[in-house]
């Protein structure tokens, strides 16, 4: 077997590295959100103060044997954490099945957004420097030959985070007021340096479907109808969108 090329192994390496990603990854989207640092202080329950032991730290498995609960106070723990390091497996694994060896720059693709995606669901925020990591690493990226061009990644850069200022400033001349946040513009011109121009139309297109489709589920269970002045996280919708993007633009050229 060339171990080199096979998807199926790379899938489960990717897929590991994700789920340790991913509780980096929650642990930062969490702690980002109280203003505390991710990179001091060791992990604890958020209801008891206890500090988590090693065992209590294994992604996935640590909550599942717990059943979502501390192990101390018997607080439930917040289920952003098993949801986003499920999510960063299934980047990580589905990365190294598309791309094998390489699957490291899609599945760092992934992951970022995870990151944004998550902040933006729950807050409605997307950090500058996190949107900055994603642009300079579709950049770095693209200057050691992998994926698209570096030259496509820099027009796809400046059309992303044109497009979107337009619409913008269109929609505030229209309707009088903002409708939309400052980062999705940074966002979309961040995923253009990845992906390149010519994936940016439907990437918005499929958000966009996205968002309808989610309109459309919460008018049929009978929930409250969205009104024009409800907020829309379109960061995440950017995010669910574009990771797909990657995976099929990879999945085309192999």
């Amino acid at each position: 077997m060339d171990f080199g090329a096979a998807s199926p192994i790379w899938a489960a390496i990717y897929g590991g590295a994700g789920a340790i990603i991913g509780s980096f990854v929650a642990a930062l989207v969490l702690r980002w959100l109280d203003d505390r640092s991710v990179l001091t202080g060791r992990s604890a329950c958020d209801a008891c103060g206890a500090p988590l032991r090693v065992w209590e730290l294994v992604p996935l498995l640590s909550a599942l044997a717990l059943r979502g609960r501390c192990a101390r106070c018997g607080a439930r723990i917040d289920p952003a954490h098993v949801r986003i390091e499920a999510l960063a497996m299934l980047i990580g694994a589905s990365a190294g099945w598309v791309a094998g060896p390489d699957g490291w720059t899609g599945a760092l693709f992934g992951w970022s957004l995870l990151a944004l995606g998550a902040l933006d669901a729950l807050a409605l925020w997307l950090p500058n420097r996190l949107t900055a990591w994603l642009a300079a690493t579709g950049v770095a990226t693209g200057a050691l030959g992998h994926g698209p061009p570096l030259g496509d990644r820099i027009v796809g850069g400046m059309i992303g985070f044109g497009l979107l200022v337009g619409i913008s400033a269109g929609y505030r001349r229209w309707r009088g007021r903002d409708g939309m946040g400052g980062g999705d513009p940074k966002l979309m011109g961040a995923i253009g340096l990845w992906l390149g121009w010519w994936m940016l139309p439907p990437i918005l297109l499929t958000a966009c479907i996205i968002g309808l489709g989610y309109a459309l589920f919460r008018h049929v269970v009978g929930r409250r109808r969205m009104a024009g002045n409800d907020m829309v996280p379109l960061g995440l919708l950017l995010a669910l969108a574009a990771y797909p993007a990657w995976l099929l633009m990879i999945g085309m050229a192999a």
